[in-house]
């Protein structure tokens, strides 16, 4: 009776505790990548470091190629679709967790296309600010800022999230951010991040 209770109880954000237990075997960026394609295919309802069971709506147009990215060397964090609709603008981008290897072939990328890509080495802070979203003439949403778990206090939440030996390797992670400087096109950036990817 109590397993059967653990298979369907959730945290205080609507999470099934049951899925989360395979985030405490997951040791790699591979490892958290694959997991997280699965949350994108609906397949899971925990996501490490996301205090919902589900992703928002914007997010479902571009979930698929997402989880391709999470399965070719990203463990991907935030993202979102270029949209440009009434008071909205969005530059569609993706940030993620992964090897010093593959953050040189996403900063490659910035070289040979329109897209631009901020990587930031482990432990390094920024204070840059990127506007990606406009609403009603104000910026909400910039890039610019690592997202390494360099503190104490964030090293010991995303080993909560998942465990001390992933909070340990994200630290040590390169931390992207890849984003299209056009206003609203959401058609150019997942598809040449993938292909960059699957150039490595």
């Amino acid at each position: 009776m109590s397993e059967d209770r653990f298979t369907t109880e959730r945290d205080s954000f609507g999470r099934l505790l049951a899925d989360r237990e395979v985030w405490r075997q997951a040791s790699t960026i591979a490892a958290a990548g694959e997991l997280t394609a699965r949350w994108l295919e609906g397949k899971s309802q925990y996501q490490a470091g996301v205090f919902s069971a589900g992703y928002d709506d914007e997010t479902r147009a571009i979930a698929g190629e997402l989880a391709r990215l999470n399965r070719n060397g990203l463990f991907t964090k935030e993202s979102q679709p270029g949209v440009e609709a009434g008071d909205l603008a969005q530059r569609a981008y993706v940030t993620a967790f992964c090897s010093p290897e593959t953050a040189m072939s996403l900063l490659a990328l910035s070289t040979r296309t329109s897209l631009v890509t901020v990587a930031h080495a482990p432990g390094e802070s920024s204070s840059a600010s990127i506007p990606v979203t406009v609403q009603d003439g104000d910026v909400v949403t910039v890039l610019g800022s690592s997202e390494e778990p360099v503190a104490e206090d964030q090293l010991r939440d995303w080993a909560e999230e998942s465990n001390e030996t992933l909070a340990l390797v994200l630290a040590d992670a390169w931390y992207v951010e890849v984003f299209d400087p056009v206003w609203g096109r959401n058609e150019v950036l997942l598809p040449a991040v993938l292909e960059a990817l699957q150039a490595d």
